[in-house]
């Protein structure tokens, strides 16, 4: 104890704890007034919506802040300069006509400010000038716009977006600028769908964003989607039916043709990752006669879509080298005869045409073909005229070709 009293260093460090001790109790007790500058306060509209209501809108304000000259208590003064509350009022629903006019202002304090503990000594600007002009309302259509790029092998498909457009009030010099209005949501390489809230982007005639206007939207911003899809080139394919001779398995019995022969086709990847053709459908080479022409629609499963938007097909057919041979067939008979009813064959000859290569016609004989009606379809009497089916007992290298029918009475 008796070196540290001796120490000038002791009482140096006594002497500023003290002081700090009797700062503290000033600052806490007395908390004395003093002159201060807050700067940039912010300077907000009242009664807009009057004015709107009236067709009117604020064109354009004077200052956006205000910087006041005071005197409070330093407490005070810290707490309006460290307060983001700090703010100025223009009240602007009284005036409902176009023109220029200066307007005071009120201050509002922030949160645990007594009025009554600042004095005001001066303000910068002492007023705000606003002009009123006519409010001009105006309908964009929304376009939604791809920042980016789509994966080689992929395509992007169908926008969706929450609304399709947005009006946009203000003084009608701000809104007449207005010429486009996107939504736009960015990606690069994509291989998937995307989608988000995107702002509302505001494009003069001329493309160029427009990002200082005073203009209100109905909404600032809207959701988009954009599907991404695989695309992929499917070949069309037809069934062949062998009957009339022709063999459906053999390329040398016939040719066929199809126009297109693909089309591109888009979807889901787990859609079309398996999809390797689309069938047109069958045809009976029976009802193929020389050259024939048949034409498909185009069917897809409503999870793809037709990206080429062909919808139909055209295929030909040919028979090659085959020979035709015409029986007079007189086995002609009947079965399911309705009860109770009697039938009888009026046709007694069926001109019945064979068709094969030259040797495999030689060997047929018309005791060899025969023609069978089926009656289960009448209901009452009289003379019908019947379809017949043929019944060739020969090889497989010939066959029957074309539709035939004959006449039966029924009592």
């Amino acid at each position: 104890m008796k070196i540290w009293k001796e120490s000038k260093g002791f009482y140096i460090l006594l002497s500023v704890c003290i002081a700090t001790l009797l700062w503290m109790f000033v600052r806490q007790s007395v908390d004395p007034a003093q002159d201060g500058t807050i700067r940039n306060i912010p300077v907000l509209l009242s009664g807009e919506h009057v004015l709107e209501d009236q067709g009117m809108t604020v064109k354009s304000i004077s200052a956006e802040t205000v910087t006041l000259k005071v005197n409070a208590p330093l407490s005070v003064l810290e707490r309006m300069r460290n307060n983001d509350a700090m703010s100025v009022t223009v009240d602007v629903s009284k005036y409902s006509v176009p023109g220029e006019y200066s307007l005071s202002y009120n201050i509002n304090y922030p949160s645990g400010v007594n009025p009554d503990d600042v004095q005001l000594n001066d303000r910068f600007p002492a007023k705000i000038g606003i002009t009123i002009d006519k409010l001009n309302s105006a309908t964009f259509e929304i376009q939604p716009r791809l920042q980016g790029s789509v994966a080689n092998g992929y395509q992007a498909g169908k926008w969706s977006i929450s609304q399709d457009t947005v009006t946009i009030s203000g003084a009608a010099d701000q809104v007449n600028q207005i010429a486009k209005v996107e939504a736009v949501i960015s990606g690069v390489e994509l291989t998937e769908r995307i989608a988000g809230d995107v702002p509302l982007i505001l494009l003069d005639q001329n493309g160029a964003v427009l990002s200082n206007l005073d203009v209100k939207l109905s909404v600032d911003s809207v959701y988009v989607s954009l599907p991404v899809v695989i695309v992929k080139e499917i070949p069309l394919t037809v069934n062949y039916i062998s009957g009339g001779g022709v063999n459906a398995e053999s390329s040398k019995d016939f040719t066929a043709s199809i126009i297109p022969k693909t089309i591109t086709v888009s979807g889901e990847e787990d859609d079309i990752v398996n999809l390797t053709e689309i069938s047109l459908g069958s045809i009976d080479l029976s009802k193929v006669i020389g050259t024939s022409s048949f034409v498909f629609p185009v069917e897809l499963d409503p999870r793809l879509e037709n990206a080429s938007g062909i919808t139909q097909a055209e295929v030909t057919v040919t028979i090659n080298n085959f020979e035709t041979k015409i029986f007079d067939v007189e086995n002609i008979s009947l079965i399911h005869t309705p009860a109770g009813h009697t039938a009888k064959v009026t046709t007694q000859v069926c001109s019945v045409v064979v068709r094969g290569h030259k040797e495999a016609l030689e060997n047929v004989d018309v005791s060899q073909i025969s023609v069978v009606a089926d009656l289960s379809d009448v209901t009452s009497v009289g003379s019908f005229t019947v379809p017949g089916k043929v019944y060739l007992n020969a090889s497989k290298e010939v066959g029957v070709i074309g539709d035939y029918y004959i006449v039966v009475n029924i009592t």
